[in-house]
């Protein structure tokens, strides 16, 4: 069988090629599904797309018309289907539950870190040859009160490497973890959680509950020199209002991984165009944020993982089985 994969970033494409070489040929692209991209779907059965794309009902019907009739998600979440419509539709759906949660704890700490420590502002500085210490002054992560929003396996990992520098722990969640309670987190109300933690990790899912979680409220919550790391979600920062935070001199620092309105931008080479996104334009001049393009889960390990379950995924969808990853079964 012919897959066809969108959204191939050019260090998974031969990961890709190599897992599915012998079983299913695949061909991969750069583009991202969206309703313009569909049509190049047409006569594959099965496709795979990443976190990036935009599966709504306009572009699901366009595959479902071109003949497709499996879609595996090379993600966990899955926010960006219209699963209502897939399904109206007769599209079997099928995601990634699993992979590496160290890849995106570790990145989160990396963020933390970098943020912390200035180090993009050192580095572009003494590439100048200014090796001066102004402005550059952090503060030592033993001994802070360190929040995690989310204590999945994700948050888990985290507050592991937060056990290490020798922090306290306060956690927020709708189940405490053991395994985070035995390292010494307590956990506490979103608002305390907010107001006592010098620095702060989302790890949470975006669902309608939890978009912008933290919100104007919450930020004003936070100390004036806390720091703020999102690696989970974009939706989950009401970004506007962490602009207007950090006008007003409140946060010590930021490190985000994802932008709420990053479809369309992340992933792709903006460099020689005029961005219109004025709230991601005027974030990016503050100098103690820190933005990435969604790279937190970018590992071997991870990639490898994906693949893997993807390919998994397509093959339980030609047998006609389930597992946990199915999100839409086979009709």
């Amino acid at each position: 069988m012919e897959i066809l994969a969108y959204g191939v970033q050019a260090d998974e494409k031969p990961l890709i090629e190599k897992a599915f070489a012998g079983r299913h040929d695949v061909h991969c692209l750069e583009v991202f599904l969206n309703t313009d991209t569909a049509p190049l779907a047409a006569g594959h059965e099965v496709i795979s797309t990443s976190v990036n794309a935009s599966l709504d009902a306009s572009a699901l019907r366009i595959l479902a018309a071109g003949g497709t009739r499996m879609i595996a998600q090379r993600s966990t979440g899955f926010n960006n289907i219209d699963l209502a419509v897939a399904e109206e539709l007769g599209l079997t759906v099928a995601r990634v539950s699993y992979y590496s949660p160290y890849a995106v704890a570790e990145f989160a700490w990396t963020l933390a870190l970098a943020v912390n420590r200035r180090i993009t502002r050192a580095a572009l500085r003494t590439r100048e040859f200014d090796f001066r210490l102004d402005g550059l002054m952090g503060r030592d992560i033993h001994g802070m009160t360190v929040g995690v929003i989310g204590t999945g396996k994700i948050g888990e990992c985290f507050t592991r490497i937060a056990h290490g520098f020798g922090t306290r722990l306060l956690g927020w969640d709708v189940a405490q973890n053991p395994a985070c309670l035995e390292l010494g987190m307590e956990y506490t109300p979103l608002e305390q959680l907010l107001a006592e933690s010098d620095l702060v990790s989302l790890h949470v899912p975006l669902l309608p509950d939890t978009h912008h979680l933290v919100d104007g409220s919450a930020l004003g919550r936070m100390k004036r020199d806390a720091i703020l790391v999102n690696s989970s979600r974009g939706g989950l920062v009401d970004t506007a209002a962490l602009v207007e935070a950090l006008r007003s001199g409140h946060l010590g620092g930021v490190g985000l991984d994802v932008y709420e309105e990053e479809t369309g931008l992340f992933f792709f080479d903006r460099s020689l165009e005029v961005v219109t996104d004025d709230t991601l334009a005027r974030l990016m001049t503050f100098p103690q944020v820190l933005v990435t393009s969604h790279q937190a889960y970018f590992t071997s390990t991870a990639v490898g993982q994906i693949i893997d379950t993807t390919l998994a995924n397509v093959d339980d969808f030609l047998a006609g089985r389930t597992s946990e990853n199915t999100l839409i079964p086979r009709k």
